[in-house]
């Protein structure tokens, strides 16, 4: 069985992304969503709860395995009027950033 585990970032952010001393790029978000290990339509499901509780502007940052949630975020974004500002990949790991509207 999956575990959730969202973590809450209560500093007011002023820029999504900030510039770390390296030259990579470190982006920030209001909250943090674990949805790995869980099939579709999971991902999409917790990621509407959580970006619901948060104020518009806020960042909502998702940790993914299931492969198929790459085209579910990017279209649930778009639809629901929200900023998919980024997308990563780190092993098996697949990082979402969505500005809430």
């Amino acid at each position: 069985m999956a575990q959730i585990v969202v973590r809450f970032d209560k500093k007011e952010k002023q820029n999504t992304k900030q510039l770390k001393t390296n030259g990579e790029i470190e982006m920030n978000a209001d909250k943090v969503l674990d949805v790995k290990g869980l099939a579709c339509p999971m991902p999409i499901v917790k990621t509407k709860k959580a970006i619901n509780e948060l104020e518009s502007g806020q960042v909502l940052e998702i940790h993914a395995t299931d492969k198929g949630s790459k085209a579910d975020l990017t279209a649930w974004a778009k639809s629901g009027g929200h900023e998919l500002v980024d997308q990563t990949e780190e092993g098996d790991v697949l990082k979402f950033w969505i500005k809430k509207s």
